[in-house]
């Protein structure tokens, strides 16, 4: 009893509003869909349960619903890991090094980033997944990745069962004609007849659950290839838009030196190890990593000083060539843009052509900023925040001033 209580606390239980939320609804809701309807089509009308194929096979279904659900939970309840209020570091003199969060009065580690959805620093933050209701970062990232590897591969197989179970159900029930298609929906011929005929109810429901299935398979399959190839670089979604603004900066300003992405530790399976363990509790402690040779552990924070400090490249200005309508997966912008659209609350932004955006953030295919809705580009005017596709967009010449400066002046930035 003791042990129980110890479990059940109060961050515990206030830790389950998680589930209240369309997020977690919607996920549980299809998992729970293609789950039941794959076990009661698989045990009723393919594949019965007194066969050794077809208990192995109900078997497996159970493994892949049990694990998936346990890596989605992991994920939701673990979380990423939030750099504790107040923290510094231990030798004084790094704090020079560090960005400092007003929020949570503390310093912002190496790789942590304040989330507004969590309103605290999150421990190497990828981003806040609306799915989970919760952020991907250092603790939970290997089970959000798990998660989305187990989900498709579960709905391929529930995918096959539903295929599996029309077609032998629907097989002997259907007469072509050259000009007419007739259905009978008596029972099948089956030897011993089912238990519940496959009937039009059944049929629609299976219908359904193989179009979830599909779905799920297709937009998480996606989503699981663009987590491994950041893992495998050993990056975040937010570490690779800082990477790609601080080769703008050198070239901008026409800089003697090479950015050097400091937590890729050289090969891919290093890389993995990172956030894949035997023990399944993630390397470090979320705070110090480790880099590789020719850099140091606030290589990469002294980067992100500088962007801050550097107006210019804080936020990049792009003029829209292109309209868009505001749709969250735009059908007419391209495969990539509409099967890589940001998994986030956030909104998306209405785009006209001629109307200028200031980009503070993105994605290979998505950007992330202000549309400016005066004309001058002046702090404080009203803006509108939200997503939109990159390919819609174009960087803006720079400034005329900032053109005509100096070369040495432009080195000495």
């Amino acid at each position: 009893m003791g042990t129980f209580c110890s479990v059940i606390k109060f961050e515990n239980l206030q830790e389950l509003k998680r589930l209240c939320h369309w997020g977690p609804i919607i996920a549980l809701g299809v998992i729970a869909i293609c789950s039941t309807m794959a076990m009661i089509d698989s045990v009723l009308w393919y594949w019965p349960l007194h066969t050794t194929g077809g208990s192995v096979n109900f078997i497996m279904l159970i493994n892949w619903t049990v694990m998936i659900l346990y890596n989605y939970f992991n994920a939701m309840f673990i979380g990423p890991g939030f750099v504790p209020l107040g923290w510094k570091p231990e030798d004084s003199q790094d704090s020079m090094y560090l960005q400092y969060c007003k929020v949570c009065q503390a310093y912002k580690a190496p790789r942590s980033h304040h989330c507004r959805k969590c309103n605290r620093c999150v421990m190497k933050m990828d981003h806040h997944c609306p799915w989970i209701n919760n952020c991907c970062g250092y603790q939970n990232h290997a089970s959000f990745t798990l998660f989305l590897l187990l989900a498709p591969l579960g709905c391929i197989h529930a995918a096959f069962i539903f295929v599996m179970t029309m077609y032998t159900q629907l097989y002997n029930r259907l007469s072509f004609g050259w000009n007419t298609v007739k259905i009978d929906m008596s029972a099948a011929r089956r030897d011993p007849l089912p238990v519940i005929p496959f009937g039009l109810a059944a049929f629609a429901a299976t219908l359904f659950a193989l179009g979830l299935a599909l779905g799920t398979t297709i937009a998480v399959g996606m989503l699981f290839f663009i987590q491994m190839k950041i893992i495998l670089r050993n990056k975040t979604s937010i570490e690779s838009w800082i990477e790609e603004k601080a080769k703008d900066r050198i070239q901008y300003y026409q800089l003697d030196e090479v950015f050097v992405f400091p937590y890729d530790m050289g090969s891919r399976w290093k890389n993995l190890k990172q956030v894949f363990t035997w023990s399944g509790v993630p390397e470090g402690d979320g705070l110090a990593w480790p880099v590789r040779e020719g850099c140091h552990q606030y290589s990469f924070t002294i980067e992100q000083l500088k962007q801050k400090a550097d107006k210019r490249i804080r936020s990049v200005r792009y003029r829209v060539i292109e309209d868009y309508s505001g749709a969250c997966c735009p059908l007419n912008k391209g495969i990539k843009t509409f099967f890589t659209s940001p998994c986030t609350e956030e909104p998306r932004i209405r785009l006209q052509k001629g109307e200028f955006i200031l980009a503070t953030r993105g994605l290979r295919y998505w950007l992330y900023g202000d549309k400016i809705l005066d004309d001058a580009f002046v702090e404080g005017v009203s803006r509108i925040r939200g997503w939109f596709p990159r390919n819609c967009v174009e960087k803006c010449p720079c400034d005329a001033e900032t053109d005509q400066a100096p070369e040495g002046e432009k080195k000495n930035r």
